[in-house]
């Protein structure tokens, strides 16, 4: 792709410079000690086999970034991250980046286990999902407890709503994600129609948003509109299951033209928590709440006597679906980070063991006639 969406920026004073990329007074303070050195302040907008293309008020500089790739995948510079790149030199060194305000993470599909950031420094996660095909509500609540996790406000979008005649319908598809994502705005947009992409842009004409969803969720199109230009490559979706290809390859940050900034990234085939407790916990907010009511605090929610959370479900208040994705995604979590935390994974052997022994007692009881 071309960086011809990105701001034309002139030789004045840094921080009007790079006002359109989201530079404020304190990244110019965090920068200072760098400045000192004689090095200069950009945004990273693409990353790519050991380079990065970093937007400064000279105009993008291609950089190496040897010195900023640690052992950590969780360290290694990325998209939308603030960068303290050589003035001079061939090839360019990033030297630095600024300390994150918040990073999108999510495990990778490796067996390894490790976490992979996508975006650094976002204030909106644009959850892209296609009405298109049918939606899948426990995906969406993983794609949320990630958002929620990253410090970033999510905000559900749904996509190709030209595609959904029946405005009951509609309605109806829209309720079923509120209700999935309590606290979180829903939009639906129509690139074909127009409707809903002026209020999308209202919103992240403000700051930096990454735009995230499976492939073939017409992430690509909805950033067209957004960028008022065809900046980004657009494929079909398949007809049989509304699956797309991976138009977008690398995670790219583009300045909108309203205002704000927007870092489109691949279509994901997974998406694996890491370390997302308190993300999960935001989703599932009500859950949340009928458990502060238990009668035992550390109540596991399936067969405690005084259980709040389990009245909820036979009241009808909470549904046996929003029960089951609830421990899903914190039996996941859970294992992610055990795999990195000695003492939760000791503790996680234990109880696999206690639970053990009192099923084989249960069985042998029954066995002996004694239940």
């Amino acid at each position: 792709m071309s960086f011809s969406a990105l701001p034309s920026l002139t030789h004045t004073s840094l921080p009007h410079a790079l006002a359109a990329l989201g530079w404020d007074d304190a990244w110019e303070a965090e920068f200072a000690p760098y400045a000192e050195q004689g090095l200069l302040a950009g945004r990273v907008v693409r990353v790519d086999r050991g380079q990065c293309d970093v937007m400064t008020a000279d105009g993008i500089v291609r950089a190496d970034t040897a010195f900023v790739t640690p052992h950590d995948p969780l360290r290694v510079i990325c998209t939308g991250d603030w960068a303290a790149v050589e003035a001079t030199g061939n090839p360019r060194y990033v030297k630095a980046y600024l300390p994150r305000r918040t990073a999108f993470v999510r495990s990778t599909s490796s067996q390894r286990s490790e976490g992979q950031i996508l975006a650094a420094n976002v204030d909106h996660a644009i959850i892209a999902v296609s009405l298109a095909v049918e939606l899948d509500l426990g995906r969406i609540e993983r794609f949320l407890a990630l958002a929620w996790e990253s410090g970033a406000q999510p905000l559900v979008v749904l996509t190709k709503a030209d595609l959904v005649p029946d405005v009951a319908t509609l309605g109806h598809l829209v309720q079923d994600v509120e209700a999935t994502a309590p606290g979180v705005q829903v939009l639906t947009v129509s690139s074909v129609t127009g409707e809903g992409t002026d209020v999308l842009a209202a919103i992240v004409g403000d700051g930096t948003s990454v735009l995230l969803g499976v492939s073939g969720a017409g992430k690509s199109t909805l950033a067209n509109a957004l960028l008022g230009a065809e900046v980004m490559e657009v494929q079909a979706a398949r007809e049989v299951d509304g699956k797309g290809r991976h138009t977008t390859t690398t995670r790219n940050l583009l300045a909108l033209p309203g205002g704000g900034v927007l870092i489109d990234t691949p279509g994901l085939r997974g998406v694996g928590l890491w370390d997302a407790e308190a993300g999960v916990g935001q989703v599932f907010s009500e859950i949340e709440e009928y458990a502060a009511n238990c009668r035992f605090h550390d109540c596991a929610h399936e067969a405690e006597p005084g259980c709040a959370v389990l009245a909820a479900l036979d009241s009808g208040e909470l549904t046996d679906r929003r029960l089951e994705s609830y421990r899903k995604l914190l039996r996941e979590n859970q294992r992610i980070v055990a795999k990195t935390d000695a003492r939760l994974r000791s503790e996680i052997r234990r109880d696999w063991r206690l639970k053990s022994a009192e099923g084989r007692a249960n069985y042998a009881a029954k066995r002996s006639g004694r239940v």
